[in-house]
């Protein structure tokens, strides 16, 4: 079926496109009346999702840019000890309710009664020990192990009862829980079968083509109200935006994800077709490995920070849909964003300066890119060797395959494309993507003082003095680090009309946090 529907969309795209659009020319946030209408069940919501991936498996620990594992596995079959709610608050899920000791070392989590798995079984502690112990360890592969590294012991106390140890304080640990790898299966001797797909979630799995689709039917005695409208969810991989838009637009899928910018400004005038654009932490970033010539010069990396124009980027790449961002990860949507922390103005003298620092007459390098990276990443790092070239610095961008891109390049060639969702909270990111050790630390970036930074600040618990060290972290990243991250960008979708939804989206991640599934319905 997928494979049909794939040939179908490809032959009538480009004939269809323009007639389907029509005229218009602002985004639609959050509006038509349909979606306050109340909630009701029934119906199959089909999703048309990019970021396939032909080698995605049901082991939460590897999931990384399949969507539809996010949207399916996260989303619909398995729940969290916490979720963080469409209106970006932390709240228990699994968990009835949590509490830190004063130290924020060890914390308690107390679970729900009368919660059952798809297969009939009583969710207990031990699930809960067992799927999070998946994560730990020091064979881990696992893409959660920096979430998880700072547990010291974690045990049940009964059964409805988790303790966790930490090795230091970490006032942000519960919002870590909310991770998409955290999901609890149910434990069998202190180990989780994930190849069975049983969780405790709204839905059950009915259909499944590796990295193409998934079918998914509301199971009977859902344990959380007022959730899980749908009788089905089906979600189909469309890497093409093209295809996506057309599919939306003709009726053929229910919503999408990844919109195409520069299109859905035509949209206003219609009335089947609602667009939704949610603020988050999305950015679009080119990493560079710190330890690889010429990149491990801080200032052959200041030179490149300072030949972007970040404004272009902003209206020419992202159609205004987003901000201007300034080589660190943090957005104005975080907690503890440093706003004295101004964006680099393009300056091309600047970037020579610091050139002529290194003692090289010019500079050449290459710049590996495929739209796989993100929406518009080849455009993007075209615009980028233009406005480099003024500064006397030339970007060849190498064109690389969309097939295979993020297990061939990405972390592979030492200059390249690549976006990240952003994180809820400043240590997260950063644990995640900068520190020393971490796994994906795509610039091989090491900073004594900011790893020192970074543990500290995790256990600090004065509120100033936290947001003091996370803005020295930012300043580090921006000025010294391996990263630049010329804008974050706005999600972007675009729904059927008869789609509701309630009256905020998640700016954690794409389609409401990857919730949609179980948070909308039809009205």
């Amino acid at each position: 079926m997928t494979e049909n529907f794939h040939a179908a969309i490809s032959r009538r795209q480009f004939g269809r496109m323009a007639a389907a659009l029509g005229a218009g020319a602002a985004l639609l946030p959050f509006v038509g009346g349909v979606a306050r209408a109340e909630p009701k069940s029934g119906g199959r919501l089909r999703i048309g999702a990019s970021g396939t991936n032909a080698s995605e498996s049901w082991d939460p620990a590897t999931w990384g840019v399949s969507v539809i594992m996010g949207l399916g596995g996260f989303g619909c079959i398995y729940n969290n000890l916490v979720e963080i709610g469409s209106d970006g608050v932390l709240k228990p899920e699994l968990a009835e309710s949590y509490e830190a000791a004063p130290d924020a070392k060890t914390w308690t989590f107390k679970l729900r009664s009368g919660v059952t798995f798809s297969n009939g079984k009583t969710l207990t502690a031990d699930d809960v020990v067992a799927s999070i112990n998946h994560h730990r360890g020091p064979d881990s592969k696992s893409s959660a192990k920096p979430i998880v590294d700072g547990i010291a012991n974690i045990k049940s106390d009964g059964s409805n009862t988790v303790v966790i140890e930490l090795s230091s304080g970490n006032a942000d640990f519960a919002y870590l829980l909310s991770d998409y790898h955290l999901v609890v299966g149910p434990a069998d001797n202190g180990k989780v079968d994930w190849s069975a797909h049983i969780g405790t979630g709204g839905y059950t799995l009915a259909e499944y083509d590796v990295g193409n689709r998934l079918l998914l039917k509301r199971r009977d005695g859902y344990w959380k109200p007022n959730a899980a409208w749908f009788d089905e969810v089906e979600i189909i991989g469309i890497d093409d935006v093209a295809a996506r838009m057309n599919a939306v637009l003709t009726g053929e899928v229910d919503v999408i994800s990844n919109a195409d910018i520069a299109t859905v400004g035509r949209l206003k005038a219609r009335s089947d077709v609602v667009v939704d654009e949610v603020t988050g932490t999305q950015q679009f970033t080119m990493p560079m490995f710190t330890d690889t010539a010429p990149f491990n010069n801080v200032d052959v990396r200041l030179a490149l920070k300072y030949a972007i124009d970040r404004d272009e980027m902003v209206q020419k790449i992202l159609n205004g849909h987003g901000k201007v961002a300034n080589d660190q990860p943090i957005a104005p949507a975080n907690r503890y964003f440093n706003a004295d922390l101004p964006a680099r103005a393009y300056d091309p003298d600047k970037a020579k300066f610091h050139l002529k620092k290194t003692g090289a007459g010019g500079l050449k390098v290459d710049l590996h890119a495929a739209d796989a990276a993100f929406q518009g990443a080849l455009d993007t790092a075209v615009l980028f060797s233009e406005q480099a070239s003024k500064a006397g610095i030339n970007v060849n961008v190498v064109r690389e395959p969309n097939d295979g891109y993020w297990s061939n390049v990405w972390t592979k060639k030492p200059f390249v494309m690549c976006f990240w969702q952003g994180r809820p909270t400043e240590d997260w990111m950063f644990s995640q993507v900068y520190a020393a050790d971490a796994p994906w630390n795509d610039t091989h970036w090491k900073n004594p003082k900011f790893n020192k930074l970074l543990l500290e600040a995790r256990s600090e618990l004065d509120d100033a003095k936290r947001k003091q060290m996370y803005g020295e972290m930012q300043r580090l990243v921006s000025d010294d680090g391996g990263v630049i991250i010329p804008m974050f960008a706005n999600y972007v979708l675009v729904r059927r009309a008869e789609v509701a939804h309630g009256p905020s989206l998640s700016s954690v991640s794409e389609l409401d946090g990857m919730k949609c599934g179980e948070r909308w319905w039809f009205a």
